[in-house]
């Protein structure tokens, strides 16, 4: 018999679960099913937007969207079209109900557990084909994925169940190449280092405009010193290279960090003559905040109580 047995609502960029169906069926093909979920909820970030997993007698599939990821476990046999139009009537009431800032902002898993009473209600409809009233979005739903079919996820893809995955860097259908080694996300932004960036931009340009006086200064005076145009550049690369690491996640990064701020202290120390003691003091201060900044904003990880 064909039916859908467990769904559930995942955040793609750490795998907590947001809310799940109860599931009342203990088979051995169900347990193995769950670490597979598992598995999957650890990579959405690295899959396409639409997937398929078939593990023997039974199939998961998935679509993503806005950070969020919609998962069901089906029977083999389960139609792949109603399949997708069950998770999409998912996706919609998910994002009508829910606000998005609390989607991203949640800590605790399963803390929408409430849209189990809508998925348990869907999920009936859907099992029940003959008195299924979504008839009518079938033909847009196979249309669409004629065009545009769920990439084939292949059991030796995912890798071992202890995490240690294989990750292909070959083509998924439709999404391009996914590269073999992906960036690690960095956690959300937040005000201080929206202003610690905008900072740094700030030395960095008042190093460059000076960099570029000193240069002027230096053609129209032969006994000028080229070494102020040096630390003025070498400050402007400092203060970008600081902006970078807060953006981007790179390897060594805290300690690089800490290095470029030591290098803005020694450019300044060495423009001691150039500028005044508020000037040096706002230079290292936001070299400084923006250490901090990159410090405290660390590659994205899930929860202590994820599997609480």
């Amino acid at each position: 018999m064909s039916m859908i047995l467990s769904a559930s609502v995942v955040r793609v960029r750490d795998g907590l679960p947001l809310s799940a169906s109860t599931d009342y069926e203990q088979s051995a093909g169900m347990q193995e099913c769950r670490k597979y979920f598992k598995m999957l909820s650890k990579k959405l970030s690295q899959l396409p937007d639409r997937c398929t997993l078939k593990t023997g007698q039974y199939s998961i599939n998935f679509i993503s969207s806005l950070g969020v990821s919609y998962m069901m476990l089906c029977t083999e046999n389960y139609p792949s079209v109603l399949a997708f139009c069950f998770l999409d009537e998912l996706q919609k009431e998910f994002i009508t109900t829910y606000n998005m800032m609390k989607t991203n902002t949640a800590i605790r898993p399963y803390c929408f557990i409430e849209f189990d009473n809508f998925i348990q209600r869907t999920k009936q409809r859907y099992n029940n084909t003959r008195s299924l009233s979504t008839k009518m979005n079938l033909a847009d739903m196979q249309t669409e994925i004629k065009l545009r079919p769920p990439y084939q996820i292949s059991v030796a893809e995912l890798g071992s169940p202890n995490g240690f995955a294989h990750v292909s860097g070959g083509e998924y259908k439709g999404t391009g190449k996914i590269s073999a080694a992906p960036h690690q996300r960095l956690e959300p932004v937040t005000l201080s280092g929206i202003v610690s960036f905008v900072l740094s931009l700030l030395c960095g340009a008042l190093n460059l405009i000076r960099g570029f006086h000193a240069i002027e200064s230096l053609l129209q005076n032969e006994g000028e010193d080229f070494s102020y145009v040096i630390a003025f550049f070498l400050g402007t690369a400092a203060c970008l290279y600081q902006c970078y690491l807060f953006v981007y996640y790179t390897g060594w990064r805290n300690t690089k960090s800490f290095l470029t701020f030591g290098l803005i202290c020694l450019c300044n120390m060495y423009l001691y003559e150039l500028r005044n003691l508020w000037q040096l003091f706002f230079h290292v201060t936001v070299g400084a905040f923006c250490t901090l900044q990159i410090r405290l904003r660390q590659p994205q990880g899930k929860s202590p109580d994820y599997n609480v």
